[in-house]
């Protein structure tokens, strides 16, 4: 028998939502939201097992590498900050499409570079097309996916960017072995373009609009129509219910999120975002480099060192999910910081006394910590700290933390490892996690359980005081 609902208010809808055990179809529309998250991830760490190629096509120095790597930050920083206010503004759907389309077109371009400054050009585009992304898929998710499972169907992002790391050396280890040499690069970036485009396809087929954001900006008739084809329910809209907003649909404005609600939560996100970002970037995206420290320079130990060390941020990511309702954002954010401090710490003192091997468990095991905690924790924590209205606004600005962060990653590691070496580099960046496990044990912040407009009537008030409110 068919299940009926009637609606009254945006409030109905998302109440629904919270509860609802979810249609058959709703794990692969979260693994479709999820797979720009893959072809981000891939983007982002394709470069890095290239970089070797790359540096004999142009002739790079250790700042013009960190230039190539950094650029894709900078464009995903921009990205971040206005996609997620794009993301309140026009929908969760228009802005599913246009990063997909951002992403195939400069993956192609970034290829067929015949010099570093063309190079740049497209690499900012791909981190444009990144930062587009994030807001958009944390944000759907969490209003669409059930209160009892929404913060481990989040968290599933980890899991998908590092199977996409992962995916990196297999695509070119058969490249490698017919001879690709110095283009080795342009294969692992081009091929980004492949999972970009078939992702658009099934966005475009399977993913609608978030019921949530319908209600609150298009009408509740709108709303209803959404939830009968995702949900098959039959949907009432009450008398006078589904009229579209008679004002304006009210602006989202970046100062909400640092209003007396929510400051404490937003500086947490912050933290949590710029401090694990930064230990990733300069670690887990030039994992290839470091495995040819360990062991030889010779080119397949960076492809196969890569796929190793990826292995260990896919087993964190899935124990991640396992554990998250039972501990919560902020208790696994602590406990892998303290990981990562300590596999740091012990590479940085113990290196000289250690094997090739023993030194590459450390690296992995860095990665794992990194990976089960704090590695998806803030754009967790961002998806679930604002209410709907917001969402897109907070998980921008918890996505332009991550780019800050990453920047300063990848420019820390070439620059650093090239003036003091690799393992005073690692001494000095042990600052990272420890300032980032500071901040989690001071603020006191944990949104797994809460309903997906816990805030709605505070929210009002806080609005009020930033003055984007009648």
């Amino acid at each position: 028998m068919t299940q009926e609902l009637t609606i009254r208010s945006a409030s109905d809808v998302s109440k629904f939502v919270d509860e609802h055990p979810g249609a058959r179809s709703s794990a692969l529309i979260v693994m479709i939201a999820l797979g720009g998250v893959f072809v981000d991830a891939y983007d982002f760490t394709s470069l890095g097992i290239g970089v070797p190629a790359l540096k004999q096509s142009f002739g790079l120095s250790p700042f013009e590498i960190g230039s190539v790597t950094a650029m894709m930050a900078i464009g995903a920083l921009v990205g971040a900050i206005w996609g997620g206010k794009a993301t309140d503004l026009v929908g969760r759907y228009k802005m599913f499409l246009v990063d997909l389309v951002l992403l195939v077109v400069s993956a192609v371009g970034a290829a067929l570079s015949v010099n570093l400054a063309m190079l740049l050009v497209f690499r900012f585009l791909m981190g444009l097309g990144v930062g587009l992304d994030f807001p958009v898929a944390l944000s759907f998710i969490a209003e669409f996916v059930n209160r009892n499972k929404r913060g481990g169907g989040i968290n599933l992002w980890q899991l998908m960017w590092f199977l996409a790391a992962s995916c990196t050396g297999l695509v070119i280890l058969p490249f490698y072995y017919a001879g690709f040499g110095d283009e080795l690069w342009r294969v692992a970036v081009g091929f980004g373009a492949v999972p970009a485009l078939l992702i658009l396809i099934l966005r475009f087929i399977y993913v609608k609009e978030s019921a949530p954001w319908a209600a609150q900006n298009v009408g509740l008739e709108e709303a209803a129509r959404i939830l009968e084809s995702t949900y098959k329910v039959k949907v009432h809209v009450a008398a006078q219910g589904g009229r579209a907003p008679s004002k304006p649909v009210q602006r989202p404005a970046f100062s909400e999120i640092f209003q007396p609600l929510y400051a404490k939560r937003t500086l947490l996100i912050s933290a949590i975002c710029m401090t694990q970002s930064m230990e990733y970037f300069a670690i887990g995206f030039n994992l290839p480099s470091i495995s040819q420290t360990l062991f030889g320079a010779a080119f397949i130990n960076a492809i196969l060192g890569a796929i190793a060390f990826n292995l260990f941020g896919i087993v964190g990511a899935v124990l991640n999910v396992s554990v998250t309702r039972r501990m919560g954002t902020r208790r696994m954010a602590i406990l892998g910081y303290a990981v990562v401090f300590a596999a740091l710490l012990a590479l940085y003192r113990l290196h000289a006394g250690l094997s090739p091997e023993m030194r590459g468990l450390l690296v992995g095991l860095m990665i794992l910590g990194h990976s089960f905690g704090p590695g998806s924790q803030g754009m967790t924590m961002a998806a679930l700290s604002y209410p709907t209205r917001i969402r897109g606004v907070g998980t921008g600005w918890g996505q332009g933390m991550v780019r800050v962060g990453s920047v300063l990653g990848f420019y820390f590691f070439p620059l650093l490892k090239a003036r003091v070496g690799f393992y005073n580099m690692i001494g000095l960046l042990l600052l990272v996690p420890a300032v980032g496990l500071a901040s989690a044990l001071l603020i006191k912040w944990e949104p797994i359980g809460a309903s997906m407009d816990q805030d709605a009537d505070a929210e009002g008030q806080a609005a009020a005081m930033a003055g984007v409110l009648e």
